[in-house]
C-alpha cells in the first residue's frame, strides 16, 4: 500500500491545490476531461491527479513562450522502469502502524 495513490479520494485535494495556485478549473462532460488554465497556458487530463501532474511538468519546465513539444526532455526513458525498487526501503506508514500495534498491546496489558 503506497503512502499516496492516484485514486478518487485524492481528487478534491488535487483540484484544491490547483485552485490555490491560481488556475481556473472546469470539467468537460462531453470529452470527460478535466481542464486547468492560467495566463493562457491550458492543460487537460482524464483525472484531477493527472491534471496536477501535467501542471507540475509545466511548473518544473517554466516555459516562457509556446513551442511544439516544450515539455520534452533529452533523456529517453522509453517507459523502461525496473520491476521493483532498486533499493530496499521501509514505507513511512510502517512505523506508524507498528506504533499503533504496540499501543494496542499495551492497553490490553
Amino acid at each position: 500500500m503506497p503512502a499516496l495513490s492516484d485514486y478518487t479520494n485524492v481528487f478534491d485535494t488535487a483540484l484544491h491545490l490547483l485552485s490555490e495556485k491560481g488556475y481556473q478549473l472546469w470539467f468537460d462532460e462531453e470529452a470527460m476531461l478535466y481542464f486547468a488554465e492560467k495566463e493562457g497556458w491550458d492543460f487537460a487530463a482524464s483525472s484531477p491527479v493527472g491534471l496536477l501532474g501535467v501542471v507540475a511538468i509545466f511548473e518544473a519546465k517554466k516555459p516562457t513562450t509556446y513551442r511544439e513539444y516544450w515539455w520534452r526532455d533529452d533523456v529517453k526513458m522509453d517507459g523502461k522502469l525496473p520491476t521493483a525498487p532498486k533499493q530496499n526501503y521501509t514505507p513511512v506508514y510502517v512505523g506508524v502502524a507498528n506504533a499503533a500495534i504496540d499501543a494496542a498491546k499495551r492497553r490490553k496489558d
